[in-house]
This record gives C-alpha cells, sequence and structure tokens, in this order.
C-alpha cells in the first residue's frame, strides 16, 4: 500500500501583496465532501507578524524527520488547517510522526468572517515559506481559507504548486496525539525567562539517553538522570524545533502524558498558541502507537459516521455523552462511533478546553482499515480460522491463536489482554494490543 494519498488541487495557495496590504490564500481540497464552498475563513490577521514565525516554525517540524535516513526522507508535506468556530488551527507532523505541532489562531487572532466551516490541507512551498520570512510587525495580513489559486505573487514572480501528497501515517499520528493529549496534565508553568533557561540548557548534539525537566527552586533543569516529579523527555534535542519561538513567547506551559508516553510543550503568545507534542522515543512515530485499535472491534454503520461528520462543525466541541442523548445512539454504539472518528483524525484535542474538537479531512471511510495494519492482520486470522476459544467465562477468556509455526496463547481477564507473542512481550501494551488479541476480541464480540 502506498503511504501517501496524491490528489490535484483545483486551485491554489498565494500570498498576493498590494501596496501595503498582504493576502494569504490556503486552497483546499477534499475527497469526500461534495460542498461547494468558495470559502472557509477571510479576514485580517491581527498578529501578523507572530502568527508568520509560528507558520514557519511548523513548516520547519514538518520538514524534519528524527529516525530516517536521507534516502528515506520523503517530499515535502503540507500543514492540515481547520476553520470553524472563531479560530484557525493549522496542524502537521514530522516526516517521521514522532513530532507533531499545532498553531491555534483564537478569536482575538483574527478580525474577519467565517463564511463556512471545513478542514483543508495547504501548500507551504519555499517561495510561500520565504514570504512568511519577511512579513513585518506594521503590516497588513488578510488570510482566506478557500479554494483560491495556488500561487505566490511577490515582485514579478509567481510560483504554483498544483499536486501535494497527503501521508497517510498522519491521519494514524492525528488519532494518537489527539489522546495522548487528552491523557495528559499540566506539570509546569513558566514564564518568558524560565523558558529561556530550560532551552539554553538542552545538551547538545542528539542524546540518546531520557532527560528529566525538573523544579529546583523558582529554575527549570534538564537533567539526565532520572528524578522524582521530574518530566521523562525522549529525544529532548527535538525541542530545537521551536526554540526560536521562545523569546517571543509570554509563557510556556508542559503537559505530561499520564504514563510518559509523549509530552507536550504548549507556546502562549497573546491571541496565538504553539504546541508541539514529542512521542516517546525519537524512533517512535505517533502514527504506530495504535491507540484507537480496540475501538474498531465492533463494526459501525459507515452512514453514521457520515451523518455525524456532515452535522458537525470545525472546531465545535465533541461530547460523545450529550451526542448520543440527542441522536438517541447507545452509549456502547456511541463509544465505538468515537473510536472510528478518531481512527479517521477527525477528532483533535484542546488541551486548555479540556475537550475535544471535530475536523473533517479529506479522507474515505473505507481507507480506515488499511490504515491499522495490526487490525487487518487480525480480520485475516479470523477468515483464517487461525483463532480458537478454548475458555469463555464471564471475566476471563482463553485462546490460542495460529501463528508461523507456533501457537499463541492470549488471555483476556476484565480489562486486562495478555498474549505471549513478541509483540507484547516487547511493548506491554505500551503501543496498542498485538493483532492476537484483537482478533480473539473481535472473534468474541461476534
Amino acid at each position: 500500500m502506498s503511504n501517501t494519498i496524491t490528489y490535484q488541487y483545483p486551485q491554489a495557495s498565494e500570498l498576493i501583496r498590494k501596496g501595503s496590504a498582504e493576502t494569504l490564500l490556503l486552497a483546499k481540497f477534499s475527497e469526500i465532501s461534495s460542498q461547494d464552498v468558495s470559502c472557509f475563513f477571510w479576514g485580517k490577521l491581527t498578529q501578523p507578524y507572530l502568527t508568520a514565525r509560528c507558520l514557519m516554525t511548523l513548516s520547519q517540524v514538518v520538514q524534519s524527520s528524527f529516525n530516517l535516513s536521507p534516502s528515506q526522507m520523503a517530499a515535502l508535506k503540507d500543514p492540515i488547517v481547520t476553520a470553524g468556530n472563531e479560530k484557525i488551527r493549522f496542524e502537521g507532523f514530522s516526516q517521521c510522526a514522532g513530532v507533531y505541532a499545532r498553531v491555534d489562531v483564537l478569536p482575538q487572532g483574527h478580525e474577519g468572517e467565517f463564511l463556512a466551516h471545513g478542514t483543508t490541507n495547504v501548500d507551504f512551498n519555499q517561495p510561500m515559506i520565504a514570504a512568511l520570512g519577511s512579513i513585518r510587525r506594521n503590516e497588513n495580513i488578510h488570510l482566506s481559507v478557500g479554494p483560491k489559486e495556488v500561487s505566490l505573487h511577490k515582485e514579478g514572480q509567481k510560483i504554483i504548486e498544483r499536486k501535494v501528497p497527503l501521508p497517510a501515517k498522519w491521519i494514524k499520528g492525528l488519532t494518537t496525539t489527539q489522546l495522548y493529549m487528552a491523557d495528559s496534565e499540566e506539570v509546569f508553568r513558566l514564564n518568558r525567562i524560565q523558558a529561556l533557561q530550560v532551552f539554553r540548557s538542552i545538551p547538545k548534539g542528539n542524546p540518546k539517553a531520557d532527560y528529566y525537566l525538573i523544579m529546583r527552586g523558582n529554575r527549570p533543569a534538564l537533567l539526565p538522570v532520572k528524578q522524582q516529579n521530574g518530566v521523562c523527555i525522549g529525544g529532548v534535542h527535538r525541542l530545537r524545533l521551536i526554540e526560536s519561538l521562545v523569546p517571543l513567547a509570554d509563557e510556556l506551559r508542559v503537559f505530561a502524558h499520564n504514563s510518559m508516553q509523549s509530552t507536550t510543550w504548549q507556546l502562549y503568545f497573546g491571541p496565538l498558541r504553539f504546541s508541539l507534542s514529542l512521542s516517546r522515543d525519537t524512533w517512535r512515530g505517533f502514527s504506530g502507537e495504535g491507540a484507537v485499535l480496540e475501538s474498531l472491534i465492533e463494526d459501525v454503520p459507515e452512514d453514521l459516521v457520515q451523518r455525524f461528520d456532515q452535522m458537525s462543525f470545525a472546531n465545535q466541541e465533541f461530547n460523545p455523552t450529550l451526542v448520543a442523548l440527542q441522536e438517541g445512539i447507545s452509549f456502547p454504539q456511541m463509544e465505538n462511533l468515537s473510536g472510528r472518528l478518531s481512527a479517521m483524525g477527525m477528532l483533535g484535542f484542546d488541551l486548555d478546553e479540556n475537550y475535544f474538537f471535530h475536523r473533517r479531512l479529506p479522507f474515505k471511510l473505507s481507507r480506515i482499515l488499511s490504515l491499522n495494519p495490526r487490525m487487518k492482520n487480525a480480520e485475516k486470522l479470523l477468515a483464517e480460522g487461525k483463532v480458537k476459544i478454548i475458555s469463555q467465562e464471564a471475566e476471563r477468556v482463553e485462546a490460542r491463536v495460529e501463528g508461523s509455526g507456533v501457537q499463541h496463547t492470549v488471555l483476556l481477564e476484565g480489562e486486562k489482554s495478555r498474549c505471549t507473542c513478541f509483540w507484547y512481550a516487547r511493548h506491554q501494551g505500551e503501543r496498542g494490543v498485538c493483532k492476537h488479541i484483537l482478533a480473539v476480541k473481535k472473534k468474541i464480540h461476534g
């Protein structure tokens, strides 16, 4: 299976300069929506210089990689933008999918009108990045999210970008990051001086050892030795991606996952936020964590997912309990629906507001299974009759799953799952369940 989905923009994104005014136009694409919308948002940015610096940093994250060789480096990928509910969010991953970044332009960060709502991919080619880098504090910048011609107009130059690859692993990465963020809590809140102290203490090179963020009085410190109440950071050198933004920020908040599977570093610039999430290790991409696999065990009618997608607004709060009551959906079915929406990358998480938000990605429901090879392999085990239930009680299930020349034993005891395979022995459930456990759970759920 190809790891990218290539599509054609009908028109393009551009930054147009006329006198002292500049307009940034971002093209949209969707392979699931037939809605004929000419523009999601149009308006003026109240902090154009800071917004430009945040978007340039986001593009640096998108171009970076921390576990791929130069020969494996993919082509430049483009950020995702969601416009709606008075907010504009730009999101992207490093090419290795181990770093996630998001720029939130909050209501005070723009003066404009949301003509519609939706999510799209945008074109950030080198001329666009260079143009963003030339924006000054006193300039008027207007942002438009809609199907405009993708070209850059500056000093007589016109650059057009018509094709971009959409990495399928980004959809999987969006799934994991929002769940990890939902299971994270704020650990440290640092002012600008303290934040600068942290970033100045980042060790040189690319250290392989974990580092721990602690507080010594009012001074934060990064140490290579495990500390009680310290926040564990794998691949601490990845923080350098946002080092240039720290002197401009008002505040830095650090959020840690409850089992240290990720950390999120959130910078605040008045009406703007920049979030950087790091996976547990440099070699672990968010796309391979399998955080929602168990939610895909039971089938959910496709029309139910599509109905929810059509009635939801971009950046709208997603409250599954409220949706279940309003739509007459049972709570178990709602849980499965939430899993399907998460697996498609259609739910994000706002750490400050502490709620999930909806994003409509240009992605077909039918691609879910192909995005999750463990689930696909579990389906294959079932189809080939390689799963046998040995015993089944209320709180305990024992099964045998035929492997390559070996029989794996699967035990389900309450909410705990165990397997004798190498995947389980290596990860102990930290990266989602193995295909054998998935196959057994799917079999007993019919």
